[in-house]
């Protein structure tokens, strides 16, 4: 959604507008292993109160980048935002793996993150709903506007921004005081013996090739994931003319739909097939899904890009713990650098804004396709390991 409507604000190529994610992503790259460093020495729940910290505050930044009307500004915003989840998603994914039977920990993490796109759809609601205002410019009739009457509708539309964002950024600094008064397992409030932050645990992990093997499949997977969704209102508008982009934002909540019963389906498939086999089968599809959408177009394309979603469902949760299963006492720094890996949103995203600015949207959708090749690879790796 800010996507779409940072295009309009402020007048941007599709590449230029990829760089929201590649903001937003670069600050998981950053401060995922501080967030591992921090979360080994002071334990689980200090990280979480840490990182609704810097998500509120990044969240309330944009309120003087949307008065100064500043591009970059808003970048720094989501930055700051995104440093914030590096610390909850560094934390949150191990602990759900560590609490329970080793041997279910794939659909423990499934069933945990099946909860995501709760979230992920009201964003998308409250997004089109209170940002995009419907007022939509062709080129001809901006060309024909007055300096002025241009400018004031840019200004417009950056101050759309305040009101959602003032609300989310009081509601996740409020919930951080919960989360600081709450009682947390022993296992989650501090560090333990062997937990001691040391550089020798990231060394050790570059001699395990399944691991790294898998780094590389989440890289791949959070930039198909990104980047299909990121451009989906603009594949909308581009493949099925005439659509309004609050109409065309609906795509998105009905793929984050499919994203949520995903996630349920295939925790319920995995316990009759093998965690590796559902991912390489999910990939496969999804494969096929993506180049179909770019060759096609249209509304038929449109609709295989809206079900790539469903079989996205399960990748993140279990690329994620097929990648730590083993790793002992070094699944913490491993998580780490599993969450760097989330960086692929932002390389992927404006990789596919490039070629769309070059060939076309459609055409951009063969990016995530050769992304999925990709997560296949490792599922075949770990079905046979």
């Amino acid at each position: 959604v800010l996507m779409k409507h940072f295009k309009k604000a402020v007048t941007l190529t599709d590449f230029q507008t990829g760089l929201v994610q590649s903001a937003f992503y670069f600050g998981y790259f950053c401060f995922a292993i501080p967030a591992a460093l921090f979360m080994k020495r002071f334990g689980y729940k200090a990280a979480v109160v840490l990182g609704l910290v810097l998500f509120g505050a990044g969240a309330l930044l944009f309120l003087p980048a949307a008065n100064a009307h500043s591009y970059g500004f808003f970048l720094v915003a989501l930055y700051v935002l995104a440093s914030g989840l590096a610390f909850l998603e560094t934390s949150a994914n191990p602990l759900v793996t560590v609490l329970g039977d080793p041997a279910t920990a794939e659909r423990r993490l499934n069933f945990a993150q099946s909860f995501n796109p709760l979230g992920s759809i009201t964003g998308v609601v409250i997004g089109s709903s209170f940002i995009l205002s419907g007022v939509e410019f062709s080129p001809e009739q901006t060309a024909a506007m007055s300096d002025a009457a241009l400018q004031a509708y840019y200004v417009s539309e950056s101050q759309a921004v305040k009101g959602p964002y003032l609300a989310i950024g009081l509601f996740v600094l409020a919930w951080a005081a919960l989360v600081a008064f709450t009682r947390f397992p022993a296992a989650a409030a501090g560090r333990t013996s062997e937990e001691v932050a040391t550089t020798g645990d990231f060394r050790a992990l570059f001699s395990k090739p399944r691991f790294l093997y898998g780094v590389a499949a989440q890289f791949f997977y959070v930039g198909a994931q990104v980047g299909i969704w990121s451009y989906q209102i603009r594949y909308t508008q581009i493949e099925v003319p005439g659509t309004p982009e609050k109409t065309a934002a609906q795509a998105i909540t009905v793929s984050l739909a499919l994203l949520f019963a995903g996630r349920f389906l295939g925790a319920a498939l995995m316990t009759r097939v093998s965690p590796a086999g559902l991912l390489a089968l999910f990939a496969a599809i999804n494969v096929l899904l993506c180049a179909f959408a770019a060759l096609a177009g249209g509304p038929l394309g449109l609709t295989a890009l809206i079900a790539t979603s469903l079989f996205m469902s399960i990748m993140f949760p279990t690329i994620f713990a097929l990648s730590l299963k083993g790793l002992g006492p070094l699944t913490k720094a491993g998580s780490s650098l599993l969450v760097m890996a989330i960086i692929g949103g932002a390389v992927i995203t404006a990789l596919m804004g490039y070629v769309s600015d070059q060939l076309s949207i459609a055409m951009a959708m063969l990016v995530p396709a050769f992304c999925f090749v990709a997560v296949l690879g490792f599922a075949r790796s770990a079905v046979r390991a």
